[in-house]
């Protein structure tokens, strides 16, 4: 079971270092860069994605007159034992990083959002690869969000959340070795396992279920859902609804061990939810910590 969870603070630009079960926190980095979003933590080492700094619009006040369209996101890193800190790609690299996952083999990934794509590096930095690159005329159905993915089973999965509480939301699937002959833009094993979500954010696999997070309009939205993983070809099954009252659920971390996903929301709510073996007889969720506005999240034990 897990000692602690890392958690991003978008506006403060910082890594939270939360202890379970008390909840107590402490500042981790100090400065992440602009906008954090995605974490994980690979062999002691952290590492976060940044959006950058957007242009606001000043006539659409919040998140909803932000252009992150210029070239300014990141990946970091952070060594927990020596307290370095450094840049896994060079600055200008991505646009807009956003949540990150990890293979635990040596390779990172994450969606880089207003880029259209979802991408990986190894951990030293060296064979940058887009998987998936979405079509710049698809504006913001094309832009990607969350990953995860499966390296024994050889596939990837992602979120396009679609416009804001639009109700168009996918969760998708390819392999993570791109087919013989295609690109990135090109590749023809891409398959929708659920569409016509609420605003689905960040996914997790956990045997042969995925979770995730969605920040759309109740009642299916701002919710910890899950669904067993379709064979290819197989219809996929109606998800579950484990918690929800979220206010913009972003973050999720599965400790299966402790049978617990903790939620992270922009509300700045941390929350613990009992996972359920069989059907859920009624979503719940349990606010353990108010941290202020939360994106990311990871555990570690």
């Amino acid at each position: 079971m897990w000692k602690a969870l890392l958690a991003l603070q978008v506006a403060a630009g910082q890594v939270l270092q939360v202890s379970l079960p008390d909840g107590q926190a402490r500042v981790l980095v100090e400065t992440t860069g602009v906008a954090p979003d995605g974490i994980v933590m690979d062999a002691g080492i952290v590492y976060w994605t940044t959006m950058g700094a957007p242009i606001q619009d000043p006539d659409t006040p919040g998140e909803g007159g932000q252009d992150f369209s210029r070239r300014n996101g990141g990946l970091h890193a952070l060594d927990m034992d020596s307290g370095t800190q450094w840049d896994v790609v060079p600055p200008g690299t991505i646009i807009t990083g956003k949540q990150l996952t990890s293979d635990r083999a040596g390779t990172l990934y994450w969606a880089d959002r207003e880029g259209h794509r979802i991408s990986r590096v190894r951990t030293d930095g060296s064979d940058l690869t887009d998987l998936v690159v979405t079509p710049a005329d698809t504006g913001i159905m094309g832009e990607c969000v969350g990953v995860a993915v499966d390296a024994g089973a050889g596939h990837l999965y992602w979120t396009q959340k679609g416009p804001p509480k639009g109700g168009q939301g996918q969760i998708l699937r390819a392999g993570l070795q791109l087919p013989a002959g295609e690109t990135a833009e090109s590749r023809t094993d891409v398959e929708v396992l659920w569409s016509g979500l609420p605003e689905p954010i960040d996914p997790h696999l956990e045997g042969d279920r995925l979770y995730w997070t969605d920040r759309g309009a109740p009642p299916s939205g701002n919710t910890l859902n899950r669904a067993h993983v379709p064979s290819a070809g197989t219809p996929s099954e109606t998800p579950e609804i484990l918690a929800n009252g979220f206010d913009e659920a972003i973050g999720l971390a599965v400790d299966s061990e402790a049978g617990l996903a903790y939620v992270s929301d922009l509300g700045g709510h941390l929350y613990a939810v009992p996972l359920p073996d069989g059907p859920v007889a009624e979503a719940v969720s349990c606010r353990i910590i108010t941290l202020g506005p939360l994106t990311g999240l990871t555990g570690f034990g």
